[in-house]
């Protein structure tokens, strides 16, 4: 009798590629969003049809609501309430949403957005060749400023020549890669400049307080070249070595950096509520003054405070 064929049937599995990370980002937004649907129609079952129209007018114009420029009257005691007009024969009646939950969603909503932002900087690192290759050099974590980038040197590449304030071309470069996902958010931003601890000598009055401050100015010039707005620019200072990286070595190349933060909503408005006008100035300096304040004065003027000698002595120019 003749054998039958055995026929063995193989079934190819395909396994998918891996995507990251990114879809726990985009869950969280959804289960986000969910709860505030859910508190939408709370509010709309529990509320008047005015109320409901209120509440509408809140989540169309929230700002406008909270500061008095929606036409819902607004409770500015510390809760956001919607009034009912009362009538002849009823009492006004109020409907409060608590400060603490609005600014709970407000500021999980903002996380989200900062853990999406960490992420795209992230695979712009893996796709751009320029970012490859000082990514040891490109420190990103989450403060409670908002999402920081440290830009730091490194023996034997510097982002700096060592007493200048000119960007290394390969740096510029770093900095216009940062720029194209950093222009294409709406936050505020803030740049910082360090140094290490090795004082700098060279002009008379030109510390590396100035140093650290000409070289975060630099840094905006680049951001901006490479596309982030003029407007997102929220403050550009220098600290010299009053924050260290490396605390136990001060001199260490890691403590020369450059410190770019995405500000989130709280610190953007801590920075421009801290910036305004006081009353009384703080220092008059049209008043009268003693002989070193006018002599102060006199050498702003002149231009001799910032004047360099002819040729520094070797060495002398430091970090």
């Amino acid at each position: 009798m003749e054998e039958q064929p055995i026929i063995i049937k193989r079934k190819k599995k395909v396994v998918s590629g891996h995507h990251g990370g990114s879809w726990k980002v985009a869950f969280a937004d959804f289960a986000t969003a969910m709860m505030a649907f859910f508190l939408v129609l709370w509010l709309t079952a529990t509320a008047s049809p005015e109320q409901i129209r209120a509440v509408e007018g809140y989540f169309k114009d929230p700002v406008g609501f909270t500061e008095g420029g929606s036409p819902n009257p607004v409770d500015l005691e510390g809760s956001a309430s919607v009034i009912e007009e009362a009538t002849q024969d009823q009492e006004a009646s109020t409907i409060q949403i608590k400060d603490e939950v609005v600014d709970e969603l407000a500021d999980t909503l903002e996380q989200r957005r900062m853990q999406q932002l960490f992420q795209e900087l992230q695979e712009r690192i893996d796709q751009s060749e320029t970012l490859q290759e000082f990514k040891d050099q490109l420190l990103i974590d989450i403060t409670d400023e908002g999402l920081r980038i440290q830009i730091v040197d490194r023996s034997g590449r510097p982002m700096f020549d060592s007493g200048r304030a000119e960007l290394k071309y390969y740096s510029q470069d770093v900095l216009f890669e940062l720029a194209k996902t950093l222009g294409s958010v709406n936050n505020k931003l803030s740049i910082t400049g360090h140094t290490d601890a090795t004082p700098f000598g060279g002009r008379p009055g030109y510390t590396n307080w100035e140093l650290s401050a000409d070289r975060a100015n630099t840094a905006r010039r680049a951001l901006v070249a490479g596309g982030v707005r003029l407007q997102q620019i929220a403050r550009v200072i220098g600290l010299s070595d009053s924050l260290l990286f490396d605390r136990e070595n001060p001199m260490a190349p890691v403590n020369r950096r450059i410190s770019i933060i995405v500000l989130n909503k709280k610190a953007a408005s801590s920075i421009e509520s801290g910036a305004g006008r006081p009353d009384q100035p703080l220092i008059d300096l049209t008043a009268p003054g003693g002989d070193e304040e006018q002599q102060a004065r006199d050498q702003l003027e002149s231009g001799d405070w910032f004047q360099p000698k002819e040729e520094p002595a070797p060495g002398e120019l430091n970090w």
